[in-house]
C-alpha cells in the first residue's frame, strides 16, 4: 500500500512538473521567434490590472485544487476500504466531466459572460467539496469527482476567456505564458501538497483545506463584480 501510494503520488506530482517545463521551453520558443516584433505595453502593466489578477487567481485555483482533489481520492478509496475498481470509475468519470463539457462551455460564455461560468465553475468545485465532506461511501466520491471535473472545466476556461479580456493580439504570447505560468506552478504545488496532507491527516483534512484558495478566488471575483467594468483593450 505505501509503495503504491508512493508510486502514484510521485507520478501525479512529475505530471504538474512535466506541464510547467513543457510551458516553459514553449514560451522560450516563442519569445525567441516573436523577440523586436511584438509589441504592446510592459508585461508588468498588464498582470497588474485587477481583471487579470482576478483570472489569474480563478485559472490558478480551478486548476490547482482538481489536481489537488483528483490526486488524492483514488488513494483515499483505498484507505477507506474501497477496491481498486471503484477508483478506477470514479477516476473514468471525472475526466469525462472534466471535457465533455467543453461541447457548450463556449456557448455559456457567450451568453453568460466568462465571469459568471467562472462563478459556476467555483460554486461547483465547493460543492464537491461538500459532497465528499458529508460521507465516504463510493456514491460520495463519485459524485464529487464528477462534480469538481465539471467544475473545472466552467472555472478554468471561464478564467482563460477572462484572461483574453485583458491583452491585444500583439501582447497575446507574453501575457498567455506568463499565465499558463501562474496556472501550473501552482498545480504543481497543489500536488505535492495534497499526497502528504492526506498521508498525515486523512481525507477530510484535505477537503477542509481546498476550502481555503477556494474563498480566495470567490473573494477575488467578488472584488471584480463591485469595481466599475473597465473598458475593452484596444
Amino acid at each position: 500500500m505505501a509503495a503504491l501510494y508512493v508510486r502514484r503520488h510521485f507520478s501525479c506530482a512529475g505530471s504538474g512538473c512535466s506541464g510547467i517545463s513543457s510551458r516553459i521551453a514553449w514560451r522560450q520558443v516563442t519569445d525567441a521567434g516573436t523577440e523586436g516584433v511584438a509589441g504592446g505595453r510592459p508585461l508588468s502593466m498588464i498582470v497588474r490590472q485587477p481583471r487579470f489578477i482576478t483570472a489569474a487567481i480563478c485559472g490558478a485555483v480551478s486548476y490547482m485544487l482538481m489536481n489537488f482533489l483528483m490526486t488524492a481520492a483514488p488513494l483515499a478509496m483505498q484507505m477507506c476500504g474501497h477496491p481498486q475498481e471503484s477508483a478506477n470509475l470514479g477516476m473514468q468519470w471525472h475526466v469525462i466531466a472534466m471535457y465533455a463539457p467543453s461541447f457548450f462551455t463556449g456557448r455559456l460564455i457567450t451568453r453568460f459572460g466568462a465571469g459568471r461560468v467562472v462563478t459556476l465553475g467555483l460554486l461547483l468545485i465547493g460543492l464537491a467539496t461538500a459532497v465528499g465532506l458529508t460521507g465516504i461511501d463510493v456514491r460520495h466520491f463519485w459524485l464529487s469527482l464528477i462534480l469538481l471535473g465539471i467544475g473545472w472545466n466552467f472555472g478554468f476556461i471561464g478564467a482563460s476567456a477572462l484572461v483574453l479580456e485583458c491583452h491585444r493580439p500583439e501582447e497575446a504570447t507574453r501575457v498567455q505564458s506568463f499565465n499558463d505560468f501562474v496556472v501550473f506552478g501552482t498545480m504543481a504545488v497543489g500536488s505535492f501538497a495534497s499526497g502528504s496532507l492526506l498521508a498525515s491527516y486523512g481525507w477530510d483534512t484535505v477537503l477542509w483545506v481546498s476550502l481555503v484558495p477556494l474563498a480566495l478566488a470567490v473573494a477575488a471575483l467578488g472584488a471584480a463584480a463591485w469595481r466599475r467594468p473597465a473598458l475593452p483593450v484596444n
